[in-house]
């Protein structure tokens, strides 16, 4: 039986390309709102030198799974990402707070 529903846990690590065809990094994590029960963004972790890593929040509605190459897609570059929100390797970053707005479209909304 085929459906559309797929476990949290494997939606994590799996990767993201822009809509360049360029990969941009892999799923992290997912950020569920509490009171729907829906997705409301992921966040994506990038590469970065000397084994250091970037995370940047996308909207769950800008990505879309592509089953060729077992992957998502994200309607945003690299470059728009890294305009928006970012935690590093380390960083104390409160994933929840979306009280700050991002002008690129794919970020959280408030």
């Amino acid at each position: 039986m085929s459906h559309t529903l797929v476990p949290s846990d494997r939606v994590e690590h799996v990767n993201v390309y822009g809509r360049n065809g360029t990969k941009l990094g892999s799923i992290e994590r997912l950020m569920l709102d509490k009171l729907t029960g829906t997705v409301a963004y992921a966040v994506i972790k990038t590469g970065g030198m000397l084994s250091t890593h970037h995370h940047y929040p996308i909207k769950w509605s800008a990505l879309k799974y592509d089953p060729e190459r077992l992957a998502y897609e994200a309607e945003a570059t690299l470059e728009e990402l890294q305009t928006g929100p970012c935690e590093f390797d380390g960083d104390e970053f409160d994933w929840g707070d979306r009280s700050r707005s991002y002008t690129h479209p794919n970020y959280w909304a408030v």
